[in-house]
């Protein structure tokens, strides 16, 4: 790849003339500020589908088990399974 030398002066430019970054609240220590609050409100809400998610995920653990149970099948590998050997 050719690179001419105005592309160049250009990149160099760009690279020295940045400006002042502008990091978040945690970043600059105001725990209290508007910007944290929303970030750990958000972090909460993940959580909490995270939870529901597993929550759902044992549930039909017990939903299959407990059918199963009642209605008198088997469930694969259990003892009195006919292709468990």
């Amino acid at each position: 790849m050719k690179m001419s030398l105005k592309s160049l002066a250009v990149l160099v430019l760009v690279g020295l003339g940045g400006g002042q970054a502008h990091a978040c609240a945690t970043c600059f220590g105001q725990s209290d500020s508007e910007m944290a609050k929303g970030m750990n409100a958000g972090i909460f809400v993940l959580l909490g589908f995270v939870a529901l998610f597993w929550a759902a995920f044992g549930s039909f653990f017990v939903f299959i088990v407990r059918r199963s149970q009642n209605t008198g099948d088997v469930l694969p590998g259990d003892q009195n399974d006919p292709q468990h050997n």
